[in-house]
């Protein structure tokens, strides 16, 4: 019997040992076992919830080195102040009235192989036209900056360290999130963001680092070629920062901050600019046909002083600031199916360098227009509120009604004469033409309703 005891004992000891070393059903004999995937930094809670980010929870389009995406935004506007060339100024996001428009077609994704990294989505639609047109650099210098960039919304490539919780380094042009909502008009809570949002960059061209410090907290440097620009306006780069934050999966920080020299042909003028941004979500009952509320705020200042302008104005150096806030409400309903927004914000801006120009006669940022002037010290205040209903039967489209209210101290909305000469766009938008007069009004109303997909 002891002699059967140990011949049973080493026969368990024997199979235990077989167990431990045993492969894994179709692994490689001899192979390592696959390390587990560190979670991804600031993402250990549910954040589609914030405006800003896409609310997709998947990717039908996702590949081991790659991540497809595809988006369409279209839109049908409504003018009640019935421009009579169709044309709509004074935002970043509409642009024309009575009219179907794709306003954006952006086809790409995310390539991610061996900690190297890349990102491609294009812009076709409007944007291809009305985004570059609101930057002045191209004008300085040779080649045709606007057209060789035009069609691309973002373009970088990068490579992550595996260091402290990541640290991405990437060059391109890449999304700036200055001003809090998205490009695209599909991760928003609105389609049209107020003043603080619209007017302040969408994009950056040039280097920024990602420094995630720990799962919540992210700090991201920028050198760039300038404010929302393809190319330098003066000899320095522009130089910011990101600070993210978020301390629970219901609140959300970040300051976005800037310096540069971004008067064309002005390097003594320097730009400063703060943007600072909460977002917190206030309740959260999946049972509830009310099942989430939550609300953002965001305030920004800034100025430029030098060349003949100042932060505070005195004497002969007129006032050139920005100051400027928007608030929102979002309120779900019957498990994430509708959404409702209700919100607005106003902007202070002497000097107007912030403030979108309207497209008279085909003017741009480069042309600048006599008939709406950003010189110095040029007075401009502008308060705008929306109401916006979203239907989502998938998380892949939104059905989107919105209601919109614009006011400003000056006019620059176009009116039912339009923004057009007769017979079309003449001669060089700097100049007066003549018998021609911009119909611009100090107060628009708009309804707009937006189909928009991510895939």
């Amino acid at each position: 019997m002891p002699s059967l005891h140990r011949s049973l004992a080493l026969l368990l000891a024997l199979s235990g040992a077989f167990a431990a070393h045993a492969e894994a059903p179709g692994a490689v004999p001899g192979a390592q076992a696959p390390e587990a995937t560190a979670p991804e930094p600031l993402a250990f809670a549910d954040f589609t919830w914030l405006t800003g980010n896409p609310r997709t929870h998947e990717s039908p389009l996702d590949t081991k080195a790659f991540t497809g995406e595809f988006r369409v935004d279209s839109s049908l506007v409504y003018d009640f102040n019935h421009p009579r060339d169709n044309t709509i100024g004074g935002s970043s996001e509409i642009f024309r009235s009575g009219e179907l428009q794709l306003t954006q077609l952006g086809a790409g994704g995310d390539f991610h192989y061996q900690n190297v990294r890349g990102r491609l989505m294009t812009q076709f639609g409007l944007y291809s036209q009305t985004t570059p047109r609101n930057d002045a650099s191209p004008s300085r210098g040779q080649w045709n900056l606007a057209d060789a960039y035009r069609y691309l919304s973002e373009a970088y490539g990068g490579y992550h360290f595996d260091v402290l919780k990541g640290i991405n380094v990437d060059a391109g042009i890449f999304m700036s999130y200055v001003g809090l909502f998205s490009y695209y008009q599909f991760d928003n809570w609105a389609y049209q963001p107020s003043y603080v949002s619209s007017n302040t960059p969408w994009f950056f061209n040039g280097l920024r680092i990602q420094i995630f410090l720990s799962d919540k907290l992210k700090i991201e440097p920028w050198i760039i070629n300038g404010w929302q620009s393809y190319g330098k306006f003066n000899s320095g780069p522009g130089l910011g920062f990101q600070l993210l934050w978020r301390p629970t999966g219901s609140v959300s920080v970040v300051s976005n901050n800037y310096y540069g020299t971004d008067t064309l042909g002005t390097p003594d003028r320097k730009r400063f600019h703060t943007d600072d941004s909460i977002q917190v979500k206030v309740y959260d009952d999946p049972r509830s046909f009310f099942d989430k509320a939550a609300f953002s705020l965001t305030f920004d200042a800034g100025c430029e002083t030098g060349g003949g302008v100042s932060c505070a104005g005195s004497g002969n150096t007129p006032e050139q600031s920005f100051l400027g806030f928007m608030a929102y409400g979002r309120l779900w309903f019957a498990h994430d199916l509708l959404g409702l927004t209700v919100g607005g914000g106003a902007i202070r801006n002497p000097g107007r360098y912030l403030v979108l120009l309207p497209p008279i006669n085909g003017a741009t940022a480069s042309t600048g227009t006599p008939y709406f002037t950003e010189n110095r010290g040029d007075a401009y205040n502008a308060w705008d509120g929306s109401v916006t209903l979203d239907y989502m039967p998938s998380q892949f489209i939104t059905f989107r009604l919105e209601g919109n209210h614009r006011a400003a101290s000056v006019g620059y909305f176009s009116g039912s004469g339009g923004v057009t000469p007769d017979g079309g766009n003449r001669g060089d938008p700097k100049l007066i033409v003549e018998g021609f007069t911009p119909d611009l009004r100090k107060s628009e109303n708009r309804v707009t309703a937006a189909l928009l997909v991510k895939l």
